[in-house]
C-alpha cells in the first residue's frame, strides 16, 4: 500500500502527471422539485399566462396604489368653470327699410367645469357632472372588481359545501340538491335581476332604509350568487365522487373520522385546484354582470363610480360622439380585467393538469 501512494509534490513538479478528477454523484446532478414549484414553472412558461398577471396586478395597482398618488377626490366637482361662445344671427332693418344682418357672440360662463378636455389638472377630462374622470376610473375599479371578487368566493363556497355534502353522502341527499341545481341553473338570470332591481326599488320607496340606492348593487351581486353556485357544486360533486373510492379515503374511513374531516380535509383539497381555474375564469363573467347591471342603472350610485356607471355615459349622443375620454377609459380598463382573469384561467388549467408537459 505504500508503494501505491502518491506524493503530491512529485505530481506538481511532474507536467506528465495530472490530478485525478473528482466524481460527480447522479445525487449532485439531480434537482428535485416539488409539486408546486412544477406548477410554477409550467404556469410562467406560458407568454399569455405571464401577460394576464400583469393585466390584473395593474389593474389592482392602478386601482388601489393609484389613489395614494392621485389624490383627487371622485365625488369632488370642478367649480373652477369655463367660458362659452354661443354664435347667434341676428337680423334688424334699418329706417331707410334696409335690412342687415350680423353674427352675435353671447358669452356664458358655466358655474361647474363639465366634459373638459384632458389637461395637465384632469388628464382624462371631466364628466358631465364635472367630476374627474380619472379619480373616478380608480374609485369605480375599486368597486368592480371588489364587488366581483366577493360574489366568485361565495359562488365558490356554496359549490364546495352543497357540492360536497351531495358527492359525499349520494342517494337522497344527492337528489335533491342536484335537482335544486337543476333548477338554478334553468332560470334566468339576466331578467330576473331586472325584477329584482325593481322590488328593492319598490321596497326602498316604502321607507326601508337597508335597501337605500347605493346598496342596490351589492343586494343584486348577492342575489346572483344565490342562484349562480349550481355550476361549482355540480363540478366538486363530480369530483368528489371518483375521490372518494380511492385508498386514503379507505385509510380515513377505516381510521374513524369524522364526516366532516373526511369532506373538507382530505376530498376538498384535492378538488382545488379544478376550483382555482374555475373562479378565475368566473371572476370575468362577474366583471361583466357587475357592469351590465351598473350600465343599465341597476348598480352603483353614478356618486359612486363603478366602470358601468361611467360607461352609461355614452347614452347621450354628443358624448359618445365626441367625448371619448369620458365612457372610452371604463370600457377599456373591463377589457383588461376580463381577458387578464381568462388568461391567468387558461394558464393554470395549463399549469394544473399533470398530462400537460410544456
Amino acid at each position: 500500500m505504500e508503494n501505491e501512494k502518491i506524493n503530491v509534490s512529485e505530481m506538481q513538479s511532474d507536467e506528465n502527471v495530472t490530478a485525478p478528477e473528482e466524481t460527480v454523484t447522479h445525487e449532485q446532478t439531480l434537482k428535485l422539485m416539488s409539486p408546486m414549484q412544477m406548477i410554477i414553472r409550467r404556469f410562467f412558461r406560458s407568454k399569455l399566462s405571464i401577460i394576464g398577471l400583469v393585466m390584473v396586478v395593474s389593474l389592482f395597482l392602478f386601482c388601489w396604489v393609484g389613489p395614494l398618488i392621485y389624490r383627487v377626490s371622485p365625488t369632488e366637482i370642478d367649480k373652477s368653470g369655463k367660458v362659452e361662445y354661443t354664435a347667434k344671427e341676428v337680423t334688424y332693418t334699418d329706417e331707410d327699410g334696409v335690412t342687415h344682418t350680423y353674427i352675435e357672440y353671447i358669452k356664458t360662463e358655466l358655474t361647474d367645469n363639465m366634459l373638459s378636455k384632458p389637461s395637465a389638472k384632469h388628464p382624462l377630462g371631466t364628466d358631465k357632472t364635472g367630476k374627474d374622470v380619472l379619480a373616478r376610473l380608480m374609485n369605480g375599479g375599486k368597486i368592480s372588481l371588489g364587488i366581483s371578487f366577493l360574489a366568485v368566493f361565495i359562488v365558490t363556497f356554496l359549490g364546495i359545501i352543497f357540492g360536497g355534502i351531495a358527492g359525499y353522502f349520494g342517494g337522497a341527499v344527492d337528489n335533491i340538491i342536484m335537482r335544486i341545481c337543476d333548477i338554478l341553473m334553468c332560470l334566468p338570470g339576466f331578467p330576473i335581476l331586472l325584477i329584482v332591481g325593481t322590488i328593492i326599488d319598490g321596497l326602498r320607496e316604502g321607507g326601508m332604509a337597508m335597501f337605500d340606492y347605493q346598496y342596490k348593487i351589492y343586494w343584486l351581486m348577492g342575489f346572483l350568487t344565490l342562484i349562480s353556485w349550481s355550476g361549482t357544486a355540480r363540478l366538486v360533486r363530480g369530483q368528489i365522487l371518483s375521490l372518494r373510492e380511492q385508498e386514503y379515503m379507505v385509510a380515513a374511513e377505516a381510521m374513524g373520522y369524522s364526516t366532516s374531516r373526511k369532506i373538507f380535509k382530505h376530498l376538498v383539497p384535492n378538488v382545488m385546484p379544478q376550483l382555482i381555474v374555475s373562479m378565475t375564469l368566473s371572476l370575468g363573467s362577474m366583471i361583466l354582470y357587475e357592469a351590465s347591471l351598473s350600465y343599465l342603472g341597476l348598480g352603483a350610485p353614478e356618486q359612486y363610480a363603478a366602470w358601468g356607471t361611467m360607461i352609461n355615459a355614452a347614452k347621450d349622443p354628443d358624448i359618445l360622439a365626441n367625448y371619448f375620454n369620458v365612457w372610452g377609459p371604463p370600457g377599456i380598463c373591463i377589457i383588461i380585467a376580463v381577458l387578464g382573469f381568462n388568461f391567468i384561467g387558461d394558464g393554470l388549467r395549463d399549469a394544473l393538469d399533470p398530462k400537460m408537459r410544456r
